[in-house]
């Protein structure tokens, strides 16, 4: 049998499958500090059979460490016992009286308990079999077997079940044979409720009638936990007349002094218990005063009362040993715990109980201390300690933390096999690491077994599941996983609706989004006003205005402002509809009578909606409402019924409405905005037109207004006047901008008369000096000149007459790629150690000039860097490749 120490000495146990196929590294490196464990970086191993022979010895591994895991889980089954809750959970009434009748049970208080301990957790079953065991003929019910039911109702916090059966149990035939008021005593101080119980005592003394021993002792105790202890001096007194004074008295005065913080009386009292050979005496009370020093902090003086009365011998110390290791773990001293741990087994041959175990391995566990949770398991098998379910647990989240997966997936899906109840915590250890290896399939699975069973993971977890499933496009499942919590009550926080929101919006699933807000209304969650604009967008885009309008009107309800970007969309989407000019002014309405914005904002964003939407009819319309609703139009207003009629191709009535406003307005941004507009509306007459009379006006053109207009020139080859208008911008001071300059060098790329026309014109006209440099650029850049061999050169030359971007070198590897794919790449590296980003174009450039040069397998590598840079290639480049 595979025993831990053999795993950890070999180091295997952690190595995953797939690390086993690593020639230099299938051994696996602890690190006490790291997070998480991973298997070392290796190179490719030498060989297949190599990887065939580690793989299938990691395997035989895995399935060792599984069955040895297994084994030791199901040593704590008894199969009796499953038996009889297999029973007790699926028959009622008479047929699992049948059921049970058939196992011919020898009734005692002794197998009473241990059946009630066994599945405690399952409060039903226990009452079921304790009824059952109390109708059989021959047997009744103990004080002890009382108080376990009392316990197992008291500490599962069913308060009002177990007042209910303390009221009725008197019906039940088994009753006759225990004495009543003890029995009604006992369990009202079980549950909390010692004034109860003192009412049925004071009852019992009236009657004449007393408490036992037992019955008395669990009052007692009851009264100290309750806080009642002037009651309690009293009540020990009654009990030191009758002489039931022993041991569990003078505990329960230890405690009822420590829990008062009267640790000087508490340590007299305990001392006098030493006289009389401390027949007196109980190792429950030494560790109960333990505890409370170590609860004080006075962790000194708490070990030196440990080794106090270890010496004296006269009571077994197991419980003070487990009390002060507790408490050290509690107060962070953990590796003090564990010396004493060690230093008592090796002298005493001290075994701690499982509760003590669970508590070092999952605080070693914490701290990522693995190979002393490997010791502390292996101790347990040694020392025969059961595990229960915080070990399995707690084994579970060790392997998980190790990256040992597979293990834990296999022992999980084993769990009922060995009656394991997973908890939160192991629950979210495995769906994270799940995530983290990518196993979104099997992390789902896990999270929606344990919100069956109950059990809700943190919103960090289910945030992270949302997040990957969003990312893997898994919206199906994700969507399963929203109804799914929904249909359990269970809510996750905001932001995982809004994201699963979100992805449906993305995914064109905008209807399936728009179900999840409705249901979450109905909830009273309120979504981000991210979420409102992917939906309000996603159904725009889908062609479904009234709902997007609907939308934007609850998204203003809820406080949010909406963008004239997402405006413009819905009025977009409304345009297209059967009756646009109804449900636009509707809509304009609405928001004119409802909202906060300012009439002159909203007017603003319907002008420039139906601008977009090329209806400068309405535009126009709204304008004219601004006015006669006594706004005034201000120069952003008239900005964009300008832009509105240039948009829709109405030149004639933009250029009558420029007329009307230059007449009023001397405003710079009216002139920019009508002449940009034109050169976008490819209208360079009316454009040149325009800017002559601004500069008529003694205004000056902006920069944009001279790119806009040099780049419709070229577009349309009329490259002298291109170069007439940089020659008249050079003349006022203004200097040629990047985008003039790439520009003049992409049509120079096209063909060499735009160098024609420059040395033309050079003869002609008097050429300002930045003119004449733009124009020697030119020619070197399209080989009409000749002389600049090097790269070099040729970027000094254009840095001479413009500042060089990223769009500038794009132009040269594009150049430098039809001469040489070769020379292209060395300048992309050279680019790169200058600290240059490229975009998608460059890499399109090398691609390009890599598969027009036949070598294919390298441009595909590319390829890949740019898909993992989010860059799509042209449509030319795919034809290509």
């Amino acid at each position: 049998m595979l025993t831990l120490r053999y795993a950890r000495q070999t180091r295997a146990f952690l190595s995953p499958p797939s690390a086993a196929a690593n020639a230099t590294a299938t051994l696996f490196l602890f690190s006490s500090s790291a997070t998480e464990i991973y298997p070392s970086s290796s190179s490719p191993p030498s060989s297949t059979n190599s990887i065939t022979s580690n793989g299938s010895q990691s395997e035989m591994h895995r399935n060792d460490i599984v069955c040895y895991f297994r084994e030791w889980f199901l040593s704590r089954k008894k199969p009796l016992f499953d038996s009889i809750y297999e029973i007790l959970r699926t028959h009622d009434g008479a047929a699992a009286d049948i059921a049970l009748s058939r196992f011919n049970l020898h009734l005692s208080e002794t197998l009473i308990l241990d059946v009630l301990n066994y599945e405690k957790k399952d409060v039903l079953s226990c009452l079921k079999f304790f009824d059952w065991a109390g109708r059989q003929p021959g047997f009744h019910h103990t004080r002890a077997t009382f108080t376990a039911i009392f316990r197992i109702l008291s500490k599962a916090k069913l308060m009002s079940l177990m007042f209910e059966f303390l009221q009725n149990y008197m019906k039940q035939r088994y009753v006759h044979k225990v004495r009543y008021y003890n029995i009604l005593v006992i369990g009202y101080a079980v549950a909390g409720k010692p004034e109860t119980a003192l009412q049925l005592f004071g009852r019992m003394r009236f009657v004449g009638v007393d408490l036992d021993a037992f019955a008395y002792h669990v009052l007692m105790n009851s009264l100290v936990e309750q806080g009642y202890y002037d009651v309690v001096e009293t009540l020990a007194k009654e009990i030191r007349v009758r002489g039931f004074q022993n041991e569990v008295t003078h505990s329960i005065m230890i405690k009822s002094f420590c829990k008062q913080n009267e640790l000087e009386k508490g340590a007299e009292y305990l001392h006098s218990l030493v006289q009389d050979d401390g027949e007196q005496l109980s190792g429950i009370a030494v560790g109960t005063y333990v505890d409370a020093l170590c609860k004080d902090n006075q962790f000194e003086r708490a070990a030196l009362l440990v080794e106090e009365f270890r010496k004296m011998g006269l009571v077994s110390m197991e419980h003070a040993y487990g009390m002060w290791i507790r408490d050290l773990v509690k107060a962070g001293k953990l590796d003090g715990a564990l010396e004493f741990l060690k230093d008592k087994q090796a002298i005493e041959g001290y075994v701690p109980d499982v509760f003590r175990y669970n508590m070092l391995i999952c605080r070693l566990l914490r701290e990522n201390r693995f190979e002393e949770v490997y010791d502390m398991l292996e101790d347990m098998k040694e020392k025969e300690v059961l595990p229960d379910d915080v070990t399995m647990n707690a084994i579970l989240c060790f392997l998980c933390k190790a990256g040992r997966m597979d293990i834990a997936m296999d022992l999980y899906d084993s769990s009922k096999e060995f009656g394991l109840s997973v908890n939160c915590m192991a629950y979210n250890y495995l769906i994270n690491t799940l995530l983290g290896d990518v196993s979104v399939d099997e992390a789902y699975r896990v999270l929606r077994n344990s919100i069956e069973q109950g059990y809700l993971p943190g919103q960090k977890t289910i945030s992270f599941l949302t997040d990957v499933l969003c990312r893997e496009g898994k919206l199906d499942k994700l969507k399963e996983l929203v109804l799914f919590t929904l249909d359990h009550n269970i809510m996750p926080n905001d932001l995982a609706y809004d994201k699963f929101i979100s992805a449906l919006c993305r995914a064109r699933k905008v209807e399936e989004g728009y179900m999840v807000h409705g249901l979450l209304n109905t909830l009273n969650k309120s979504a981000r006003k991210s979420t409102y604009m992917d939906l309000i967008s996603g159904f725009s885009k889908s062609s479904r205005g009234d709902i997007a309008g609907r939308l934007l009107i609850e998204m203003q309800e809820k406080g949010y402002s909406p963008s004239r970007r997402l405006v413009r969309e819905v009025i977009g989407c409304l345009c297209k509809t059967d009756n646009p000019e109804n449900q636009f002014f509707r809509l304009l309405e609405m928001q004119l009578s409802r909202y906060r914005m300012s009439a002159s904002v909203i007017y603003n964003f319907f002008i420039d909606g139906a601008g977009h939407a090329r209806k400068p009819e309405l535009a126009r319309q709204v304008y004219e409402m601004m006015k006669r609703s006594g706004i005034k139009p201000d120069l952003r207003s008239d900005i964009l019924v300008l832009r509105s009629y240039l948009n829709g191709n109405r030149t004639a009535q933009a250029l009558n409405l420029f007329r009307d406003l230059s007449m009023t307005s001397s405003k710079k941004k009216l002139w920019h905005t009508m002449i940009i507009g034109l050169c976008k509306a490819k209208k360079a007459v009316y454009a040149s037109q325009v800017m002559d009379n601004m500069k008529a006006h003694n205004l000056i053109p902006s920069i944009e207004c001279y790119e806009e207009l040099i780049k419709l020139y070229c577009d349309l080859g009329q490259y002298y006047k291109a170069i007439d208008i940089v020659n008249d911008m050079t003349q006022i001071g203004r200097p040629i901008s990047s985008f003039v300059g790439n520009v003049f060098l992409l049509h120079a790329l096209k063909s060499r008369k735009l160098y024609n026309d420059w040395s033309y014109l050079s003869h002609d006209q008097n050429l300002t000096p930045a003119c004449w440099m733009l124009g020697h650029v030119i020619g070197v850049f399209s080989g009409s000149i000749e002389g600049y061999h090097e790269d070099e050169e040729l970027e000094k030359l254009i840095q001479q007459c413009f500042r060089i971007d990223i769009y500038t070198n794009n132009m040269l590897l594009r150049r430098l790629s039809n001469i040489g794919i070769d020379r292209a790449c060395k300048f992309y590296d050279r680019l790169r150690e200058k600290g240059y980003e490229p975009n998608r174009w460059t890499y399109d450039i090398i691609v390009h000039g890599l598969a027009k040069d036949g070598r294919t397998a390298e441009a595909r590598v590319w390829v890949e860097e740019m898909f993992r840079k989010g860059f799509g290639l042209t449509e030319v480049t795919q034809k290509i490749i």
